[in-house]
């Protein structure tokens, strides 16, 4: 007598199983956003090996805005993870690390040489730096999360973009002499180096995480922000460089600030 084919029982995914694949399947979205940014410091080295320094600087100004997305976009849809974090580390890395120096080096630093490249190094290796000590405070619960420690390396990396892109912007190559007395290359040598420096220092910079986005405004907060929206579209460079050196220039003042209050002898 012939054996009957034993047939296997179709077995339907619990609701566990389903529940998750569905947040496996959210977490792509998050990565989505770095995957964008680390695209975009890509294409920023392409351009400016290819000496389109217009199109290299907007490619670091979008990977900024993708990284900050893409950490808001996790947090809303509760798809943090340490694989997210790890892959957006490293995307900053070549969008805010290495993409700046090359971008810097080649538009103006290579005829300096041996200075030249070292300024470049220097911050790269401090943009490593910068973001290993971030990574290292995430859990501290003794970090004041309103501000970080030392310029962040995406507010680095928008300052020599906007100054490359605000030179190009008016026609003045990283090789010309500025002002009759200045040479180019060694303004940007000092702006690689003060990004740099401001990168690893202890300053404190505002973060704006205690910024609630869903508490009522005033009337006058939306007004500021159309006019801010104005503003960068009639001139972009100008308006993006200037607010990123203020911001810079910031974590400066408030120690100042600080270290003046300090000193005031009290009544």
């Amino acid at each position: 007598m012939a054996k009957q084919p034993m047939r296997l029982e179709r077995q339907e995914p619990d609701e566990a199983d389903i529940q998750s694949l569905r947040v496996k399947g959210i977490y792509l979205l998050p990565n989505l956003f770095t995957s964008a940014a680390l695209f975009s410091g890509f294409f920023a080295i392409v351009s400016a090996m290819n000496m389109k320094y217009e199109q290299a600087a907007i490619a670091i100004f979008l990977a900024m805005v993708l990284d900050g997305l893409d950490g808001r976009v996790a947090r809303m849809t509760n798809t943090q993870s340490a694989f997210g974090a790890e892959y957006d580390s490293l995307s900053d890395m070549v969008s805010f690390g290495v993409a700046p120096a090359l971008i810097m080096y080649v538009w103006a630093l290579k005829p300096l040489g041996k200075i030249g490249w070292i300024a470049a190094f220097i911050y790269c290796a401090c943009a490593a730096l910068r973001l290993a000590r971030f990574n290292t405070k995430l859990e501290d619960p003794f970090q004041d999360k309103r501000y970080f420690q030392g310029l962040p390396s995406p507010a680095a990396a928008a300052l020599l973009a906007g100054f490359v892109w605000v030179s190009y912007e008016y026609g003045i190559s990283g090789r010309e002499i500025f002002f009759g007395a200045i040479k180019m290359q060694w303004l940007a040598w000092g702006f690689t180096v003060f990004a740099a420096g401001s990168m690893v220092s202890d300053l404190s910079f505002y973060s704006g995480k205690d910024v609630n986005l869903k508490k009522s405004v005033p009337f006058v907060a939306i007004l500021a922000i159309m006019l801010a929206f104005v503003l960068v579209s009639y001139s972009p460079p100008e308006v993006l460089f200037t607010v990123v050196l203020i911001y810079a220039l910031s974590g400066y003042y408030l120690w100042l600030k600080s270290t003046l209050k300090s000193k005031t002898p009290k009544a």
